[in-house]
């Protein structure tokens, strides 16, 4: 049912968050380090497992697929506007290891399309 989907979607950012605050102290920062990212990952293998084993039925993917669309999006947004002003907070390091990152990212999107590319079965 539907309500199942939903119900793992909140283990799942329950866990996530969960792990993210233990990360946060464990690195000595009262914040949470990766929990959205970690939640993600716990649906997709949550998920993944499920299908393998044969018990995700289809209204257990609406569920999910329905507050995948509006709930993840939305809490990444939140996250991202927090981790923008906590690097205008910062000061210059933060703002040049940001910008750093999102210039390798957009790099690294070129190399991956081309080896990407010349990977395929239809290049090969």
């Amino acid at each position: 049912m539907i309500i199942y989907g939903t119900a793992l979607l909140s283990i799942c950012l329950l866990l996530g968050l969960t792990i993210g605050r233990m990360l946060g102290n464990l690195a000595g920062v009262d914040a949470d380090i990766g929990g959205v990212g970690i939640s993600m990952l716990l649906l997709i293998l949550s998920c993944d497992y499920l299908q393998r084993t044969g018990r995700m039925k289809p209204p257990t993917e609406a569920g999910i697929a329905f507050w995948g669309s509006i709930y993840i999006p939305i809490v990444v947004a939140m996250a991202a506007s927090q981790n923008v002003l906590a690097a205008l907070q910062g000061g210059a390091v933060a703002l040049l290891a940001g910008t750093l990152t999102v210039g390798a990212s957009f790099a690294l999107v070129g190399f991956f399309v081309k080896a990407g590319n010349s990977n395929s079965p239809a290049n090969g």
